[in-house]
C-alpha cells in the first residue's frame, strides 16, 4: 500500500509504514487496561485548572532543559518499540523535574521493558501498557533499571531482524540489570545483578483532549502520546497541519507554541534519532495526526540517586551483588 504527498512539498512517494500500536484486543489479551487509570479517582482530575500560557515547554522551562536524551528506536537495527521509548522518555523528564534539573540525567532501560514488560515487543505494543507493568513492579518493591546496566539491543523475543535471532531477551536477572567482568579471571562472563538503580512510579493514567493534556504537562510533565506517523516519514521542519487518518505510532509531548499564523502546536519528541526532523523533535498543529486522542502519564515513585544516598555499591565484577540465580524473573 502506498500514500502519495505532494512534491512541491518536498515529499516523496514511500510505502506506509506498519503500525507499531496493537488493536485494543490484542492489548486486553495481553493483560494491559484500555485506557486504565491505577486508582478510581484520577489524580489528574484533582489538578488545578489554571489558565495556561500561550508557550510552555519542559525543554526550556525559565532557562533550564527538564527534557532528557533523544533515542532512536532503529538502532542497531529496526524495531517497533516507539510505544516503550515514548513512555520511558516522558518518565524520565518527570524524574529531571522532580530533581529540578540537578546531577547527571537519568535515563532508563527500554530494554528491560522489551525483556520483562509483557505488554509488547518490537512488532508493537499499547501506549497504556508501560505504566501499567511499571506501577505493578512498583508495588513489589522494586522498579525499571537504568540505561547502563541493560542498554539498548532493539530486540525482542518474536524479533528476527539484524542479530535478534541470536539475542537471549528473555526476563532473567542478567537481561533486567547486569555487568561482565573484564576477564575471565575477574568475572568475565555477565552477571545478572541483585542490586541495581532503578525507577518506580506512583500512579499512572489516561486522559485525551488538548485541554487535559495542557493541564497534566503543565502541572506534572510530559505525557506519552499516540499519533499518526505517516505525515512523519519524510518530515523535516515546520509545524504539521495533516488531520491524520489512524494512531500507528507513540512520542512524548513535551509543551506547546503559538505561532501567529497556524495558532497553538504541541512540541513533540519522536525517537527517530536526532538526525531526524528538527533535532529529533517535531511540531504538529493543534488538532492534528490525531495527536490528543490517547495519551498516558505517571507519577515517580522512588529512584536511585546520588542526593538521595540509596545507591548499593557494587563491584565491577558484580561479584557483592550476584544474583542467586538466572532462572526467569517473575513481574
Amino acid at each position: 500500500m502506498k500514500f502519495l504527498v505532494s512534491a512541491a512539498l518536498g515529499f516523496s512517494l514511500a510505502a506506509a509504514r506498519r503500525s507499531e500500536l496493537l488493536p485494543r484486543e490484542e492489548a486486553e489479551k495481553l493483560g494491559v487496561i484500555w485506557r486504565g487509570n491505577s486508582s478510581k479517582q484520577s489524580s489528574h482530575e484533582l489538578l488545578e485548572a489554571t489558565e495556561m500560557p500561550s508557550d510552555f515547554t519542559w525543554c526550556n522551562k525559565d532557562g533550564k532543559n527538564y527534557c532528557t536524551m533523544s533515542r532512536n528506536q532503529h538502532i542497531p537495527q529496526y524495531c517497533g518499540s516507539c510505544w516503550a521509548h515514548g513512555a520511558i522518555s516522558a518518565l524520565g523528564d518527570r524524574i529531571k523535574i522532580a530533581r529540578q534539573a540537578q546531577g547527571v540525567d537519568i535515563n532508563l532501560a527500554v530494554q528491560h521493558l522489551l525483556n520483562c514488560g509483557g505488554v509488547g515487543s518490537c512488532k508493537g505494543g499499547t501506549v497504556d501498557g508501560p505504566y501499567q507493568w511499571l506501577k505493578q513492579m512498583s508495588e513489589k518493591g522494586t522498579g525499571i533499571a537504568y540505561e547502563t546496566s541493560n542498554p539498548y539491543v532493539a530486540c525482542s523475543s518474536d524479533s528476527s531482524e539484524g542479530f535478534c535471532s541470536h539475542v537471549d531477551t528473555s526476563c532473567k536477572a542478567v537481561n533486567v540489570a547486569r555487568t561482565c567482568g573484564s576477564f575471565s579471571q575477574e568475572g568475565g562472563p555477565c552477571t545478572g545483578l541483585s542490586a541495581f538503580p532503578n525507577a518506580t512510579i506512583s500512579d499512572y493514567g489516561s486522559i485525551s483532549g488538548a485541554d487535559a493534556m495542557m493541564k497534566e504537562i503543565f502541572n506534572r510533565g510530559p505525557i506519552s502520546c499516540g499519533v499518526d506517523a505517516n505525515p512523519l516519514l519524510n518530515y523535516e521542519s515546520g509545524i504539521i497541519k495533516t488531520k491524520g487518518e489512524g494512531v500507528d505510532h507513540v512520542v512524548s509531548v513535551v509543551g506547546w507554541g503559538t505561532d501567529s499564523k497556524d495558532g497553538m502546536y504541541w512540541i513533540v519528541r519522536n525517537s527517530w534519532g536526532e538526525y531526524w526532523g528538527e533535532m529529533g523533535y517535531f511540531r504538529v498543529q493543534k488538532g492534528a495526526l490525531l495527536l490528543e486522542d490517547q495519551c498516558s502519564w505517571a507519577v515517580p515513585g522512588s529512584f536511585t540517586a546520588a542526593e538521595k544516598n540509596n545507591q548499593v555499591h557494587c563491584h565491577e565484577g558484580g561479584d557483592n551483588c550476584k544474583a542467586k540465580a538466572e532462572a526467569q524473573v517473575v513481574v
